[in-house]
């Protein structure tokens, strides 16, 4: 009897170890706190009202910044056929001395950018520290100064590499 009875005394046992104690305890199902979105809101972004006078000043910069591309791709030109007569040359050599100078004006030539980029980059800060919603136009004179002014650091990279 002993033995026919274990089967049956075993599972009633385990069960009775996920039975809960009699208690007040509390739910585990998420509270109404933790259903709460911790997003960022979605906010519309303002649009900055016509500015005829920045808009002018935009337009003066992006010539100046066009003005000191294009001066710069003339003395690009120069330097690259000096770099490229003086490539395989040795270091010390006429040739190299002459590359080298041609790079140095090259490198001032670069810098001519410098002025209304930081024009551009200041209104830019003005505005924003202001509180002044993005300007589009100011925005795009921006970009394309700072990619023209990255452009032209890589050429003079590009044209210092072939002579070493």
């Amino acid at each position: 009897m002993t033995r026919s009875a274990i089967p049956f005394v075993l599972p009633a046992a385990l069960l009775s170890a996920c039975a809960a104690p009699a208690g007040d305890y509390p739910s585990l199902l998420p509270r109404p706190i933790e259903k709460i979105s911790l997003a960022e809101p979605v906010r519309p972004v303002p649009v900055a009202p016509a500015d005829a006078a920045l808009d002018a000043r935009i337009a003066t910069l992006s010539r100046d910044a066009a003005g000191a591309k294009a001066g710069f791709d003339t003395a690009a030109a120069r330097a690259g056929k000096t770099v490229g007569a003086a490539a395989g040359s040795g270091e010390g050599s006429e040739r190299w001395l002459g590359a080298q100078v041609a790079l140095a004006e090259l490198d001032v030539a670069r810098t001519a950018i410098d002025v209304p980029l930081a024009e551009l980059e200041r209104l830019a800060v003005d505005r924003a520290a202001a509180g002044a919603p993005p300007y589009p136009a100011l925005d795009a004179a921006l970009a394309t100064a700072n990619a023209a002014a990255s452009a032209q650091r890589a050429t003079i990279a590009t044209l210092g590499a072939r002579l070493k």
